[in-house]
């Protein structure tokens, strides 16, 4: 798989096929179904079909898309990335990370390396990122990151959402 970028603990790189059990796994996640969502994903071979239509599809449309965050031991603990929506002009960072990898300073990590990529490499000069009301976690790492809230809007399935972004 294609790696991205590297910091001192990480490597973000391409979701491929054998990330299908990991992809299970945080899919499942009660953090991933309280704050992102049921992806309708229940085996690895739901996984390995949502890594084929979703993030493979969004490297080859966007040329980015959400990345494995792994340990430099090849332990994955989360995805971090971009997303490009059909219903904002922008992309925005996503993030997500399982709960026995939580609060140990990746998501800060990944996310400052996955913008400082965005805009080295992709020529982002504006990122957007979207919250739940109540994730106070991820609002917290994108004030830490910088980002400005922006307003409250509504997603195309009528769920109101924080919206916030990042000019560089």
């Amino acid at each position: 798989m294609k790696i991205i970028t590297t910091t001192e603990r990480l490597t973000l790189r391409e979701i491929g096929p054998g990330d299908a059990a990991f992809t299970n796994q945080l899919l499942n996640s009660p953090g991933f179904l309280q704050y992102i969502g049921d992806r309708g994903v229940r085996t690895d071979e739901d996984a390995a079909r949502f890594i084929d239509e979703k993030y493979s599809a969004a490297y080859t449309q966007h040329g980015y898309g959400l990345w494995a965050v792994e340990t430099h031991e090849a332990l994955p603990v989360g995805i971090c990335g971009f997303v490009k929506r059909d219903h904002f002009e922008l992309p925005d960072i996503g993030f997500a990370f399982l709960p026995e990898h939580a609060r140990q300073g990746y998501g800060y990590e990944s996310a400052a390396a996955a913008m400082e990529y965005g805009r080295k490499h992709l020529g982002f000069s504006k990122v957007l990122a979207i919250t739940s009301l109540d994730n106070a976690a991820s609002i917290g790492l994108l004030e830490k990151l910088g980002f400005k809230f922006e307003s409250l809007t509504e997603t195309p399935t009528g769920e109101t959402i924080r919206l916030f972004s990042f000019t560089y």
